[in-house]
């Protein structure tokens, strides 16, 4: 198991290519994403820069290049959000596409996270989870473009290092997982969330209807801040966070792009105390794994903001690119100095 520091150790020891990987900059980078869906679009593998031997996985499954979304992909979407890491020659994406509809004449929106690593202006890894929610897609897309927040550069004076970047990233993880209520949460006052481009906090109160309380109320309520949710004490259920995988760090603009796997293992676990003392029980009753591409934006130390793409996943699935041991774990992996 690596550990966060662990991996900074081998990397300081072993170097692993950084020299080769810093050679594409952030124009590069992107321009790697454009080119391999274009490929991808187009159903010609040798259409992208691809190195010999490059692994491919989709939703978790490895897949020969050609298959998967290879055979459906018909157009990008208008939705693009990266995260360019230079100095380990990695970028990560989220965007909306356009997949194959029965009507041959329409297509149906899907979400596509993604993340390549380039080495010698090749490709040599490809993962890619795509949500197949026509909704959440179409959500996402009428976003237009990402929060301008996520584009900005972080003052040279206030800019936080990768590993402490990563580190306010998994207290995220962590304190949902642990969520007791009182735990110290990285959040900025001005934090928000979206998911599958839903507002998952700070969500309007219906009209005639009273906002919930978050400190007795036994509902966990998208309209609630940041740091109500996670004082309230009602994530519990999602007990175990898993194989979390961060796969691109941008110390310009402050922001970190992860993969992960959040578990609801039902059963006892669905039945917790909350901070005031009531014994709640909440949750999918049956077992149940979301798959998650998530992206934060921190300043500071803090949270400002929280981007998610999250389908659901058989319970207990892996990534494709841990051990069974890794992928088990809630310990934090910067899987880009591996």
């Amino acid at each position: 198991m690596h550990s966060v520091g662990v991996a900074f150790f081998m990397v300081a020891l072993l170097g692993v290519g950084q020299a080769s990987a810093a050679d594409c900059n952030r124009a590069c980078l992107e321009g790697f994403v454009d080119r391999y869906l274009d490929a991808v679009i187009a159903n010609q593998p040798g259409a992208a820069p691809l190195a010999p031997g490059v692994r491919f996985t989709e939703d978790g499954q490895q897949l020969t290049i050609g298959d998967g979304l290879w055979n459906t992909l018909r157009a990008k979407g208008h939705y693009r959000l990266f995260v360019s890491d230079v100095p380990a020659g990695q970028v990560a994406f989220f965007g909306t596409i356009e997949e194959d509809h029965r009507d041959p004449a329409k297509g149906t929106l899907a979400l596509i996270g993604l993340r390549l690593r380039v080495r010698n202006q090749q490709i040599t890894e490809i993962e890619q989870i795509v949500v197949r929610d026509e909704n959440a897609a179409r959500r996402v897309e009428a976003l237009g473009s990402p929060n301008p927040l996520y584009l900005q550069a972080v003052p040279p004076a206030e800019r936080m290092s990768r590993a402490d970047l990563i580190a306010t990233a998994n207290e995220y993880f962590s304190g949902m997982q642990q969520n007791d209520g009182k735990g110290d949460y990285p959040f900025a006052a001005d934090c928000d969330r979206l998911e599958n481009g839903m507002q998952s906090t700070n969500a309007p109160t219906p009209s005639g209807e009273k906002r919930p309380d978050p400190k007795t109320s036994s509902n966990y309520s998208a309209q609630w801040s940041c740091i109500e949710q996670f004082q309230s004490g009602l994530l519990h259920f999602v007990n175990r966070i898993r194989d979390r995988r961060f796969v691109a760090v941008d110390e310009e603009r402050g922001v970190v792009y992860s993969f992960a796997f959040f578990d609801h293992s039902g059963g006892a676990t669905r039945t917790f105390t909350v901070p005031d003392g009531r014994t709640i029980t909440a949750g999918p009753v049956q077992p149940w794994t979301w798959e998650i591409a998530e992206l934060f934006k921190i300043e500071k130390g803090r949270i400002r903001k929280i981007e998610a793409l999250l389908h659901r996943s058989p319970y207990g699935m892996a990534s494709g690119w841990s051990t069974w041991n890794q992928g088990m774990s809630d310990s934090a992996r910067d899987v880009t100095m591996e």
